[in-house]
């Protein structure tokens, strides 16, 4: 009997050491380093940051813009099936001269760019600085040419023609009032970054703002032709 016992003994005793062993030595997955668990795991649990991808900031700048130009697309649209057979309203002279400017800030946009490429942070920040006050300019020109459209007898609530001469003007202003956001951005962070510089970031946020302050300005040339040729 006490050796029955003692066999019975053994037998738990050796089950309970198999069982501790197969809990503890389960699979652990590598990291995707090759290394041992827990170091630099599948979920990015050793705290690491995203590596910045320039890309990344074209690709959604280039989406939002499809988005607007889409927009804009089927406003003209609109307007060529409306007005036509209309007394054809004249163009306000502020609004060649706001044409002018728009032209004018997309070329000093181009030479900030370039002075950033160039690693000549003060004239990066001086083009900047004149696109801003050319981007200024261009609405307050646009504001006096609602005004030479209001002297004239043409407002808001009557034809089609005139209607959408208020409506091109206001929707593609609050669109620019985007861009000037966006170079005020720019310059906050030329300022926050002069110690330490982020070279490439800088150029990617340039070239990013860029692209959309030249979009804003050929669309305001499509819907300046459109107002000013079509019959």
């Amino acid at each position: 009997m006490l050796r029955y016992q003692a066999v019975m003994a053994t037998m738990v005793t050796s089950t309970k050491t198999v069982t501790k062993k197969g809990a503890g030595s389960g699979a652990k997955f590598p990291g995707p380093n090759g290394k041992k668990p827990g170091g630099n795991g599948w979920h990015g649990d050793d705290g690491s940051k995203r590596k910045f991808s320039p890309a990344r900031y074209h690709i959604t700048m280039w989406v939002v813009l499809a988005a607007i130009i889409m927009m804009f697309a089927a406003l003209s649209g609109v307007y060529i099936m409306s007005t036509h057979g209309e007394q054809r309203i004249a163009m306000p002279h502020m609004f060649f001269a706001s044409t002018g400017i728009i032209i004018i800030s997309s070329w000093t946009l181009t030479r900030a760019k370039r002075s950033l490429q160039f690693e000549q942070s003060r004239r990066y920040v001086s083009w900047l600085l004149v696109t801003l006050a050319l981007g200024l300019a261009f609405l307050t020109s646009q504001l006096i040419g609602w005004r030479e459209l209001k002297d004239a007898g043409v407002y808001f609530a009557g034809q089609p023609h005139s209607s959408f001469f208020y409506f091109f003007t206001a929707v593609h202003g609050a669109h620019l009032i985007g861009g000037i956001i966006l170079l005020v951005f720019l310059l906050v962070r030329s300022k926050t970054n002069i110690l330490k510089p982020e070279t490439e970031k800088r150029n990617t946020w340039t070239a990013v703002v860029a692209l959309y302050w030249h979009a804003m300005g050929a669309i305001w040339v499509w819907l300046f032709l459109l107002l000013l040729l079509l019959k």
